[in-house]
């Protein structure tokens, strides 16, 4: 919750802890699909809302890279349809042929037929069985070819989603990179954005002041009313670097140690967006 800004004065020179500027959680949106942008209605300074469209980019060839794949497919399911009638052919010669298997089995029985005939009627069951399976073979190698189509056609239809550029995260825009009706790439940045809100001063803390920094402690920042006052703000600790900067290699003494800089991160809310990006600060952590 923001707690209200309120006059403090510098008249007695007091040295603050920490010293920085002021950063926000910014974004760059890229281009998920490449194409021409046919529209990119955006301006720097915008404010906008998470899930807006702010653009669009080209998506002519994805259209019909899917309606090809579409009739791709339904040329796939005519060949299923070819099969399962051959399919049902062949079953109905194959009831007949077990008929006439019957009936020579049971001429041959009555010393009627010979045994080369019903070898005969014997052979062509069991090539009409073989036929069948065999087409069912091929039905199941159209049926994986049908999901490959539909597999190509969800991609399609996955890059046709992408080329409508949707803002992400609210927040305002910084840099806008692109025109409408310029070619752009998949990867290629389009605008970067930032939620001001709320900001992050970055500050650096000595090795000897490390020990009265821990993360979520509530601190006091201050930033410039005029050339003679400061506004108090609340800020809460939320990033301590675990690794020490501009130091030396070989730390040897007391008063060398305490040299070490530590990069820490002070959140601080911004709904009047009264603090601006690269912005100075200073931090007390106090006692």
């Amino acid at each position: 919750m923001f707690i209200g800004m309120v006059a403090w004065s510098c008249a007695d020179d007091q040295t603050s802890d920490a010293y920085g500027q002021f950063e926000a959680d910014e974004t760059t949106i890229s281009a998920e699909v490449s194409g021409k942008v046919l529209n990119f209605d955006i301006n720097e300074g915008d404010y906008l809302e998470a899930g807006v469209t702010v653009g669009l980019i080209d998506t002519t060839q994805l259209a019909l890279r899917k309606k090809e794949l579409k009739a791709s497919m339904e040329s796939v399911r005519t060949n299923i349809a070819q099969l399962n009638a051959q399919q049902d052919v062949y079953r109905s010669q194959l009831e007949t042929a077990e008929k006439e298997l019957d009936r020579q089995e049971s001429l041959q029985r009555d010393n009627a037929a010979t045994r080369q005939q019903v070898d005969n009627s014997q052979g062509q069951v069991n090539t009409l069985n073989r036929q069948i399976s065999a087409v069912e073979i091929q039905k199941q190698s159209v049926y994986a070819e049908l999901k490959t189509l539909q597999a190509r056609i969800d991609q399609a239809e996955d890059q046709l989603q992408r080329a409508i550029i949707i803002n992400p995260v609210s927040g305002t825009i910084l840099g806008k990179y692109t025109e409408p009706y310029e070619l752009v790439s998949s990867g290629r940045p389009l605008y970067r954005i930032a939620g001001l809100d709320e900001m992050v001063l970055r500050v650096y803390v000595s090795g000897g002041q490390l020990p009265r920094v821990r993360l979520g402690d509530a601190v006091e920042v201050l930033i410039d009313e005029d050339a003679r006052e400061n506004q108090r703000l609340n800020g809460t600790v939320s990033w301590i670097s675990s690794r020490a900067e501009f130091t030396p290699q070989m730390i040897q003494t007391k008063e060398e140690r305490v040299t070490q800089v530590y990069a820490v991160k002070v959140r601080v809310e911004n709904p009047d967006r009264r603090i601006k990006i690269g912005m100075p600060g200073e931090v007390n952590f106090g006692s």
